[in-house]
């Protein structure tokens, strides 16, 4: 049975928590989970929102679930899941965007998955004051970290997703940046055309490889999102366009993700701790469900089998109008949703 750590999460953490692991029981997941938190609701007692024994834990795992977590304004680390981010080389986040059957959004069959560089960039919080009246915050692109993500979004191209559209897509802001973005678009490219001199796309006869301008990318995502594949972007662009990209299939309640590392990995909600509906039973789990399906298929676990039920189980529920909660149109609470995804396992 394999052990994986599991973050309770602040806010709605843990009811949509529960709701995973009664999944899992009911499908008879052989996952034992060894349950921790951080956060904001551990502050008090630790003095640090990411205590080292979670880092502990999931080094020792390789393999964590972790609901949302709120960082403490005005003290401590700047953001949580960027220090645990850090901390694990967790070097690649990974979303997947696919359009769901029953969930509500403005467009169908929408397949696609972002790769971000999930270590440097202006995420490297390297910033100061310049005297009283200006700030300078500075930008860390290296080589070493985009030939890394490249090959990482490769990957997903010709191996996960091979009966996809078989297409990669950079983006970047070489045209203004020439110096930080010009460095990622050409360790991208450089790799790309190495995998092409060997000839390791000859089974891919359609291959494409191209790259666009984060500006012109927002808008070809908005008309025709339909004809990507796999997105490999920075850390600040991949931020942005995880977010747009989930909003094009229904939401964040509705998208999973993924921190990769080539020890650990990391499966989590992406949306926010939902402070006012906290308590409720109303939360949606969804987001988390997705990615603890997507955790089931991690190279450390590989339950393949139970993924595939309780994913099938999911959308099957989410083409029910009664199974749903309020936020995707019904009535359901989180518990309601819960049961009918295991009644339909």
């Amino acid at each position: 049975m394999k052990k994986v750590t599991l973050i309770i999460g602040d806010g709605i953490g843990p009811e949509i928590v529960e709701s995973v692991k009664k999944i899992f029981k009911a499908a008879d997941v052989q996952i034992e989970w060894e349950e921790t938190n951080a956060g904001i609701s551990v502050m008090e007692q630790y003095g640090t929102p990411l205590p080292q024994h979670v880092l502990d834990s999931i080094r020792k795992n390789k393999v964590a679930l972790k609901a949302p977590l709120t960082t403490p304004v005005g003290k401590g680390i700047r953001s949580v899941n960027v220090a645990l981010r850090k901390e694990l080389d967790l070097y690649a986040n990974v979303r997947p965007i696919v359009s769901l059957e029953g969930v509500s959004s403005r467009y169908e069959d929408i397949d696609l998955v972002i790769v971000r560089e999930n270590t440097e960039d202006l995420y490297s919080g390297i910033e100061h004051m310049v005297g009283d009246d200006a700030a300078e915050s500075i930008k860390i692109i290296t080589r070493k970290a985009s030939s890394r993500i490249a090959e990482f979004a490769m990957q997903k191209v010709v191996l996960e997703r091979k009966n996809q559209k078989n297409r990669l897509t950079v983006v970047h802001k070489a045209n203004i940046m020439k110096f930080t973005d010009g460095m990622f678009l050409e360790e991208a490219t450089k790799l790309v055309n190495g995998y092409k001199s060997k000839g390791f796309f000859d089974k891919f006869v359609d291959m494409k490889f191209d790259d666009r301008i984060i500006d012109n990318m927002c808008m070809q995502l908005v008309q025709r999102p339909e004809t990507f594949d796999v997105i490999l972007a920075p850390n600040l662009y991949g931020d942005i366009l995880s977010d747009l990209c989930a909003g094009l299939v229904g939401g964040l309640g509705v998208a999973p993700g993924a921190n990769i590392g080539d020890d650990c990995a990391v499966y989590e909600a992406i949306h926010g701790t939902a402070p006012d509906i906290a308590g409720k039973g109303i939360a949606n789990p969804t987001s988390l469900l997705l990615s603890a399906v997507m955790m089931l298929r991690d190279k450390n676990i590989q339950d393949y089998e139970n993924a595939d039920r309780i994913e099938a189980a999911i959308k099957k529920t989410l083409r029910q109008p009664y199974s749903v909660t309020v936020d995707l149109g019904g009535t359901a609470s989180t518990m309601e949703f819960t049961d009918d995804i295991i009644d339909n396992l």
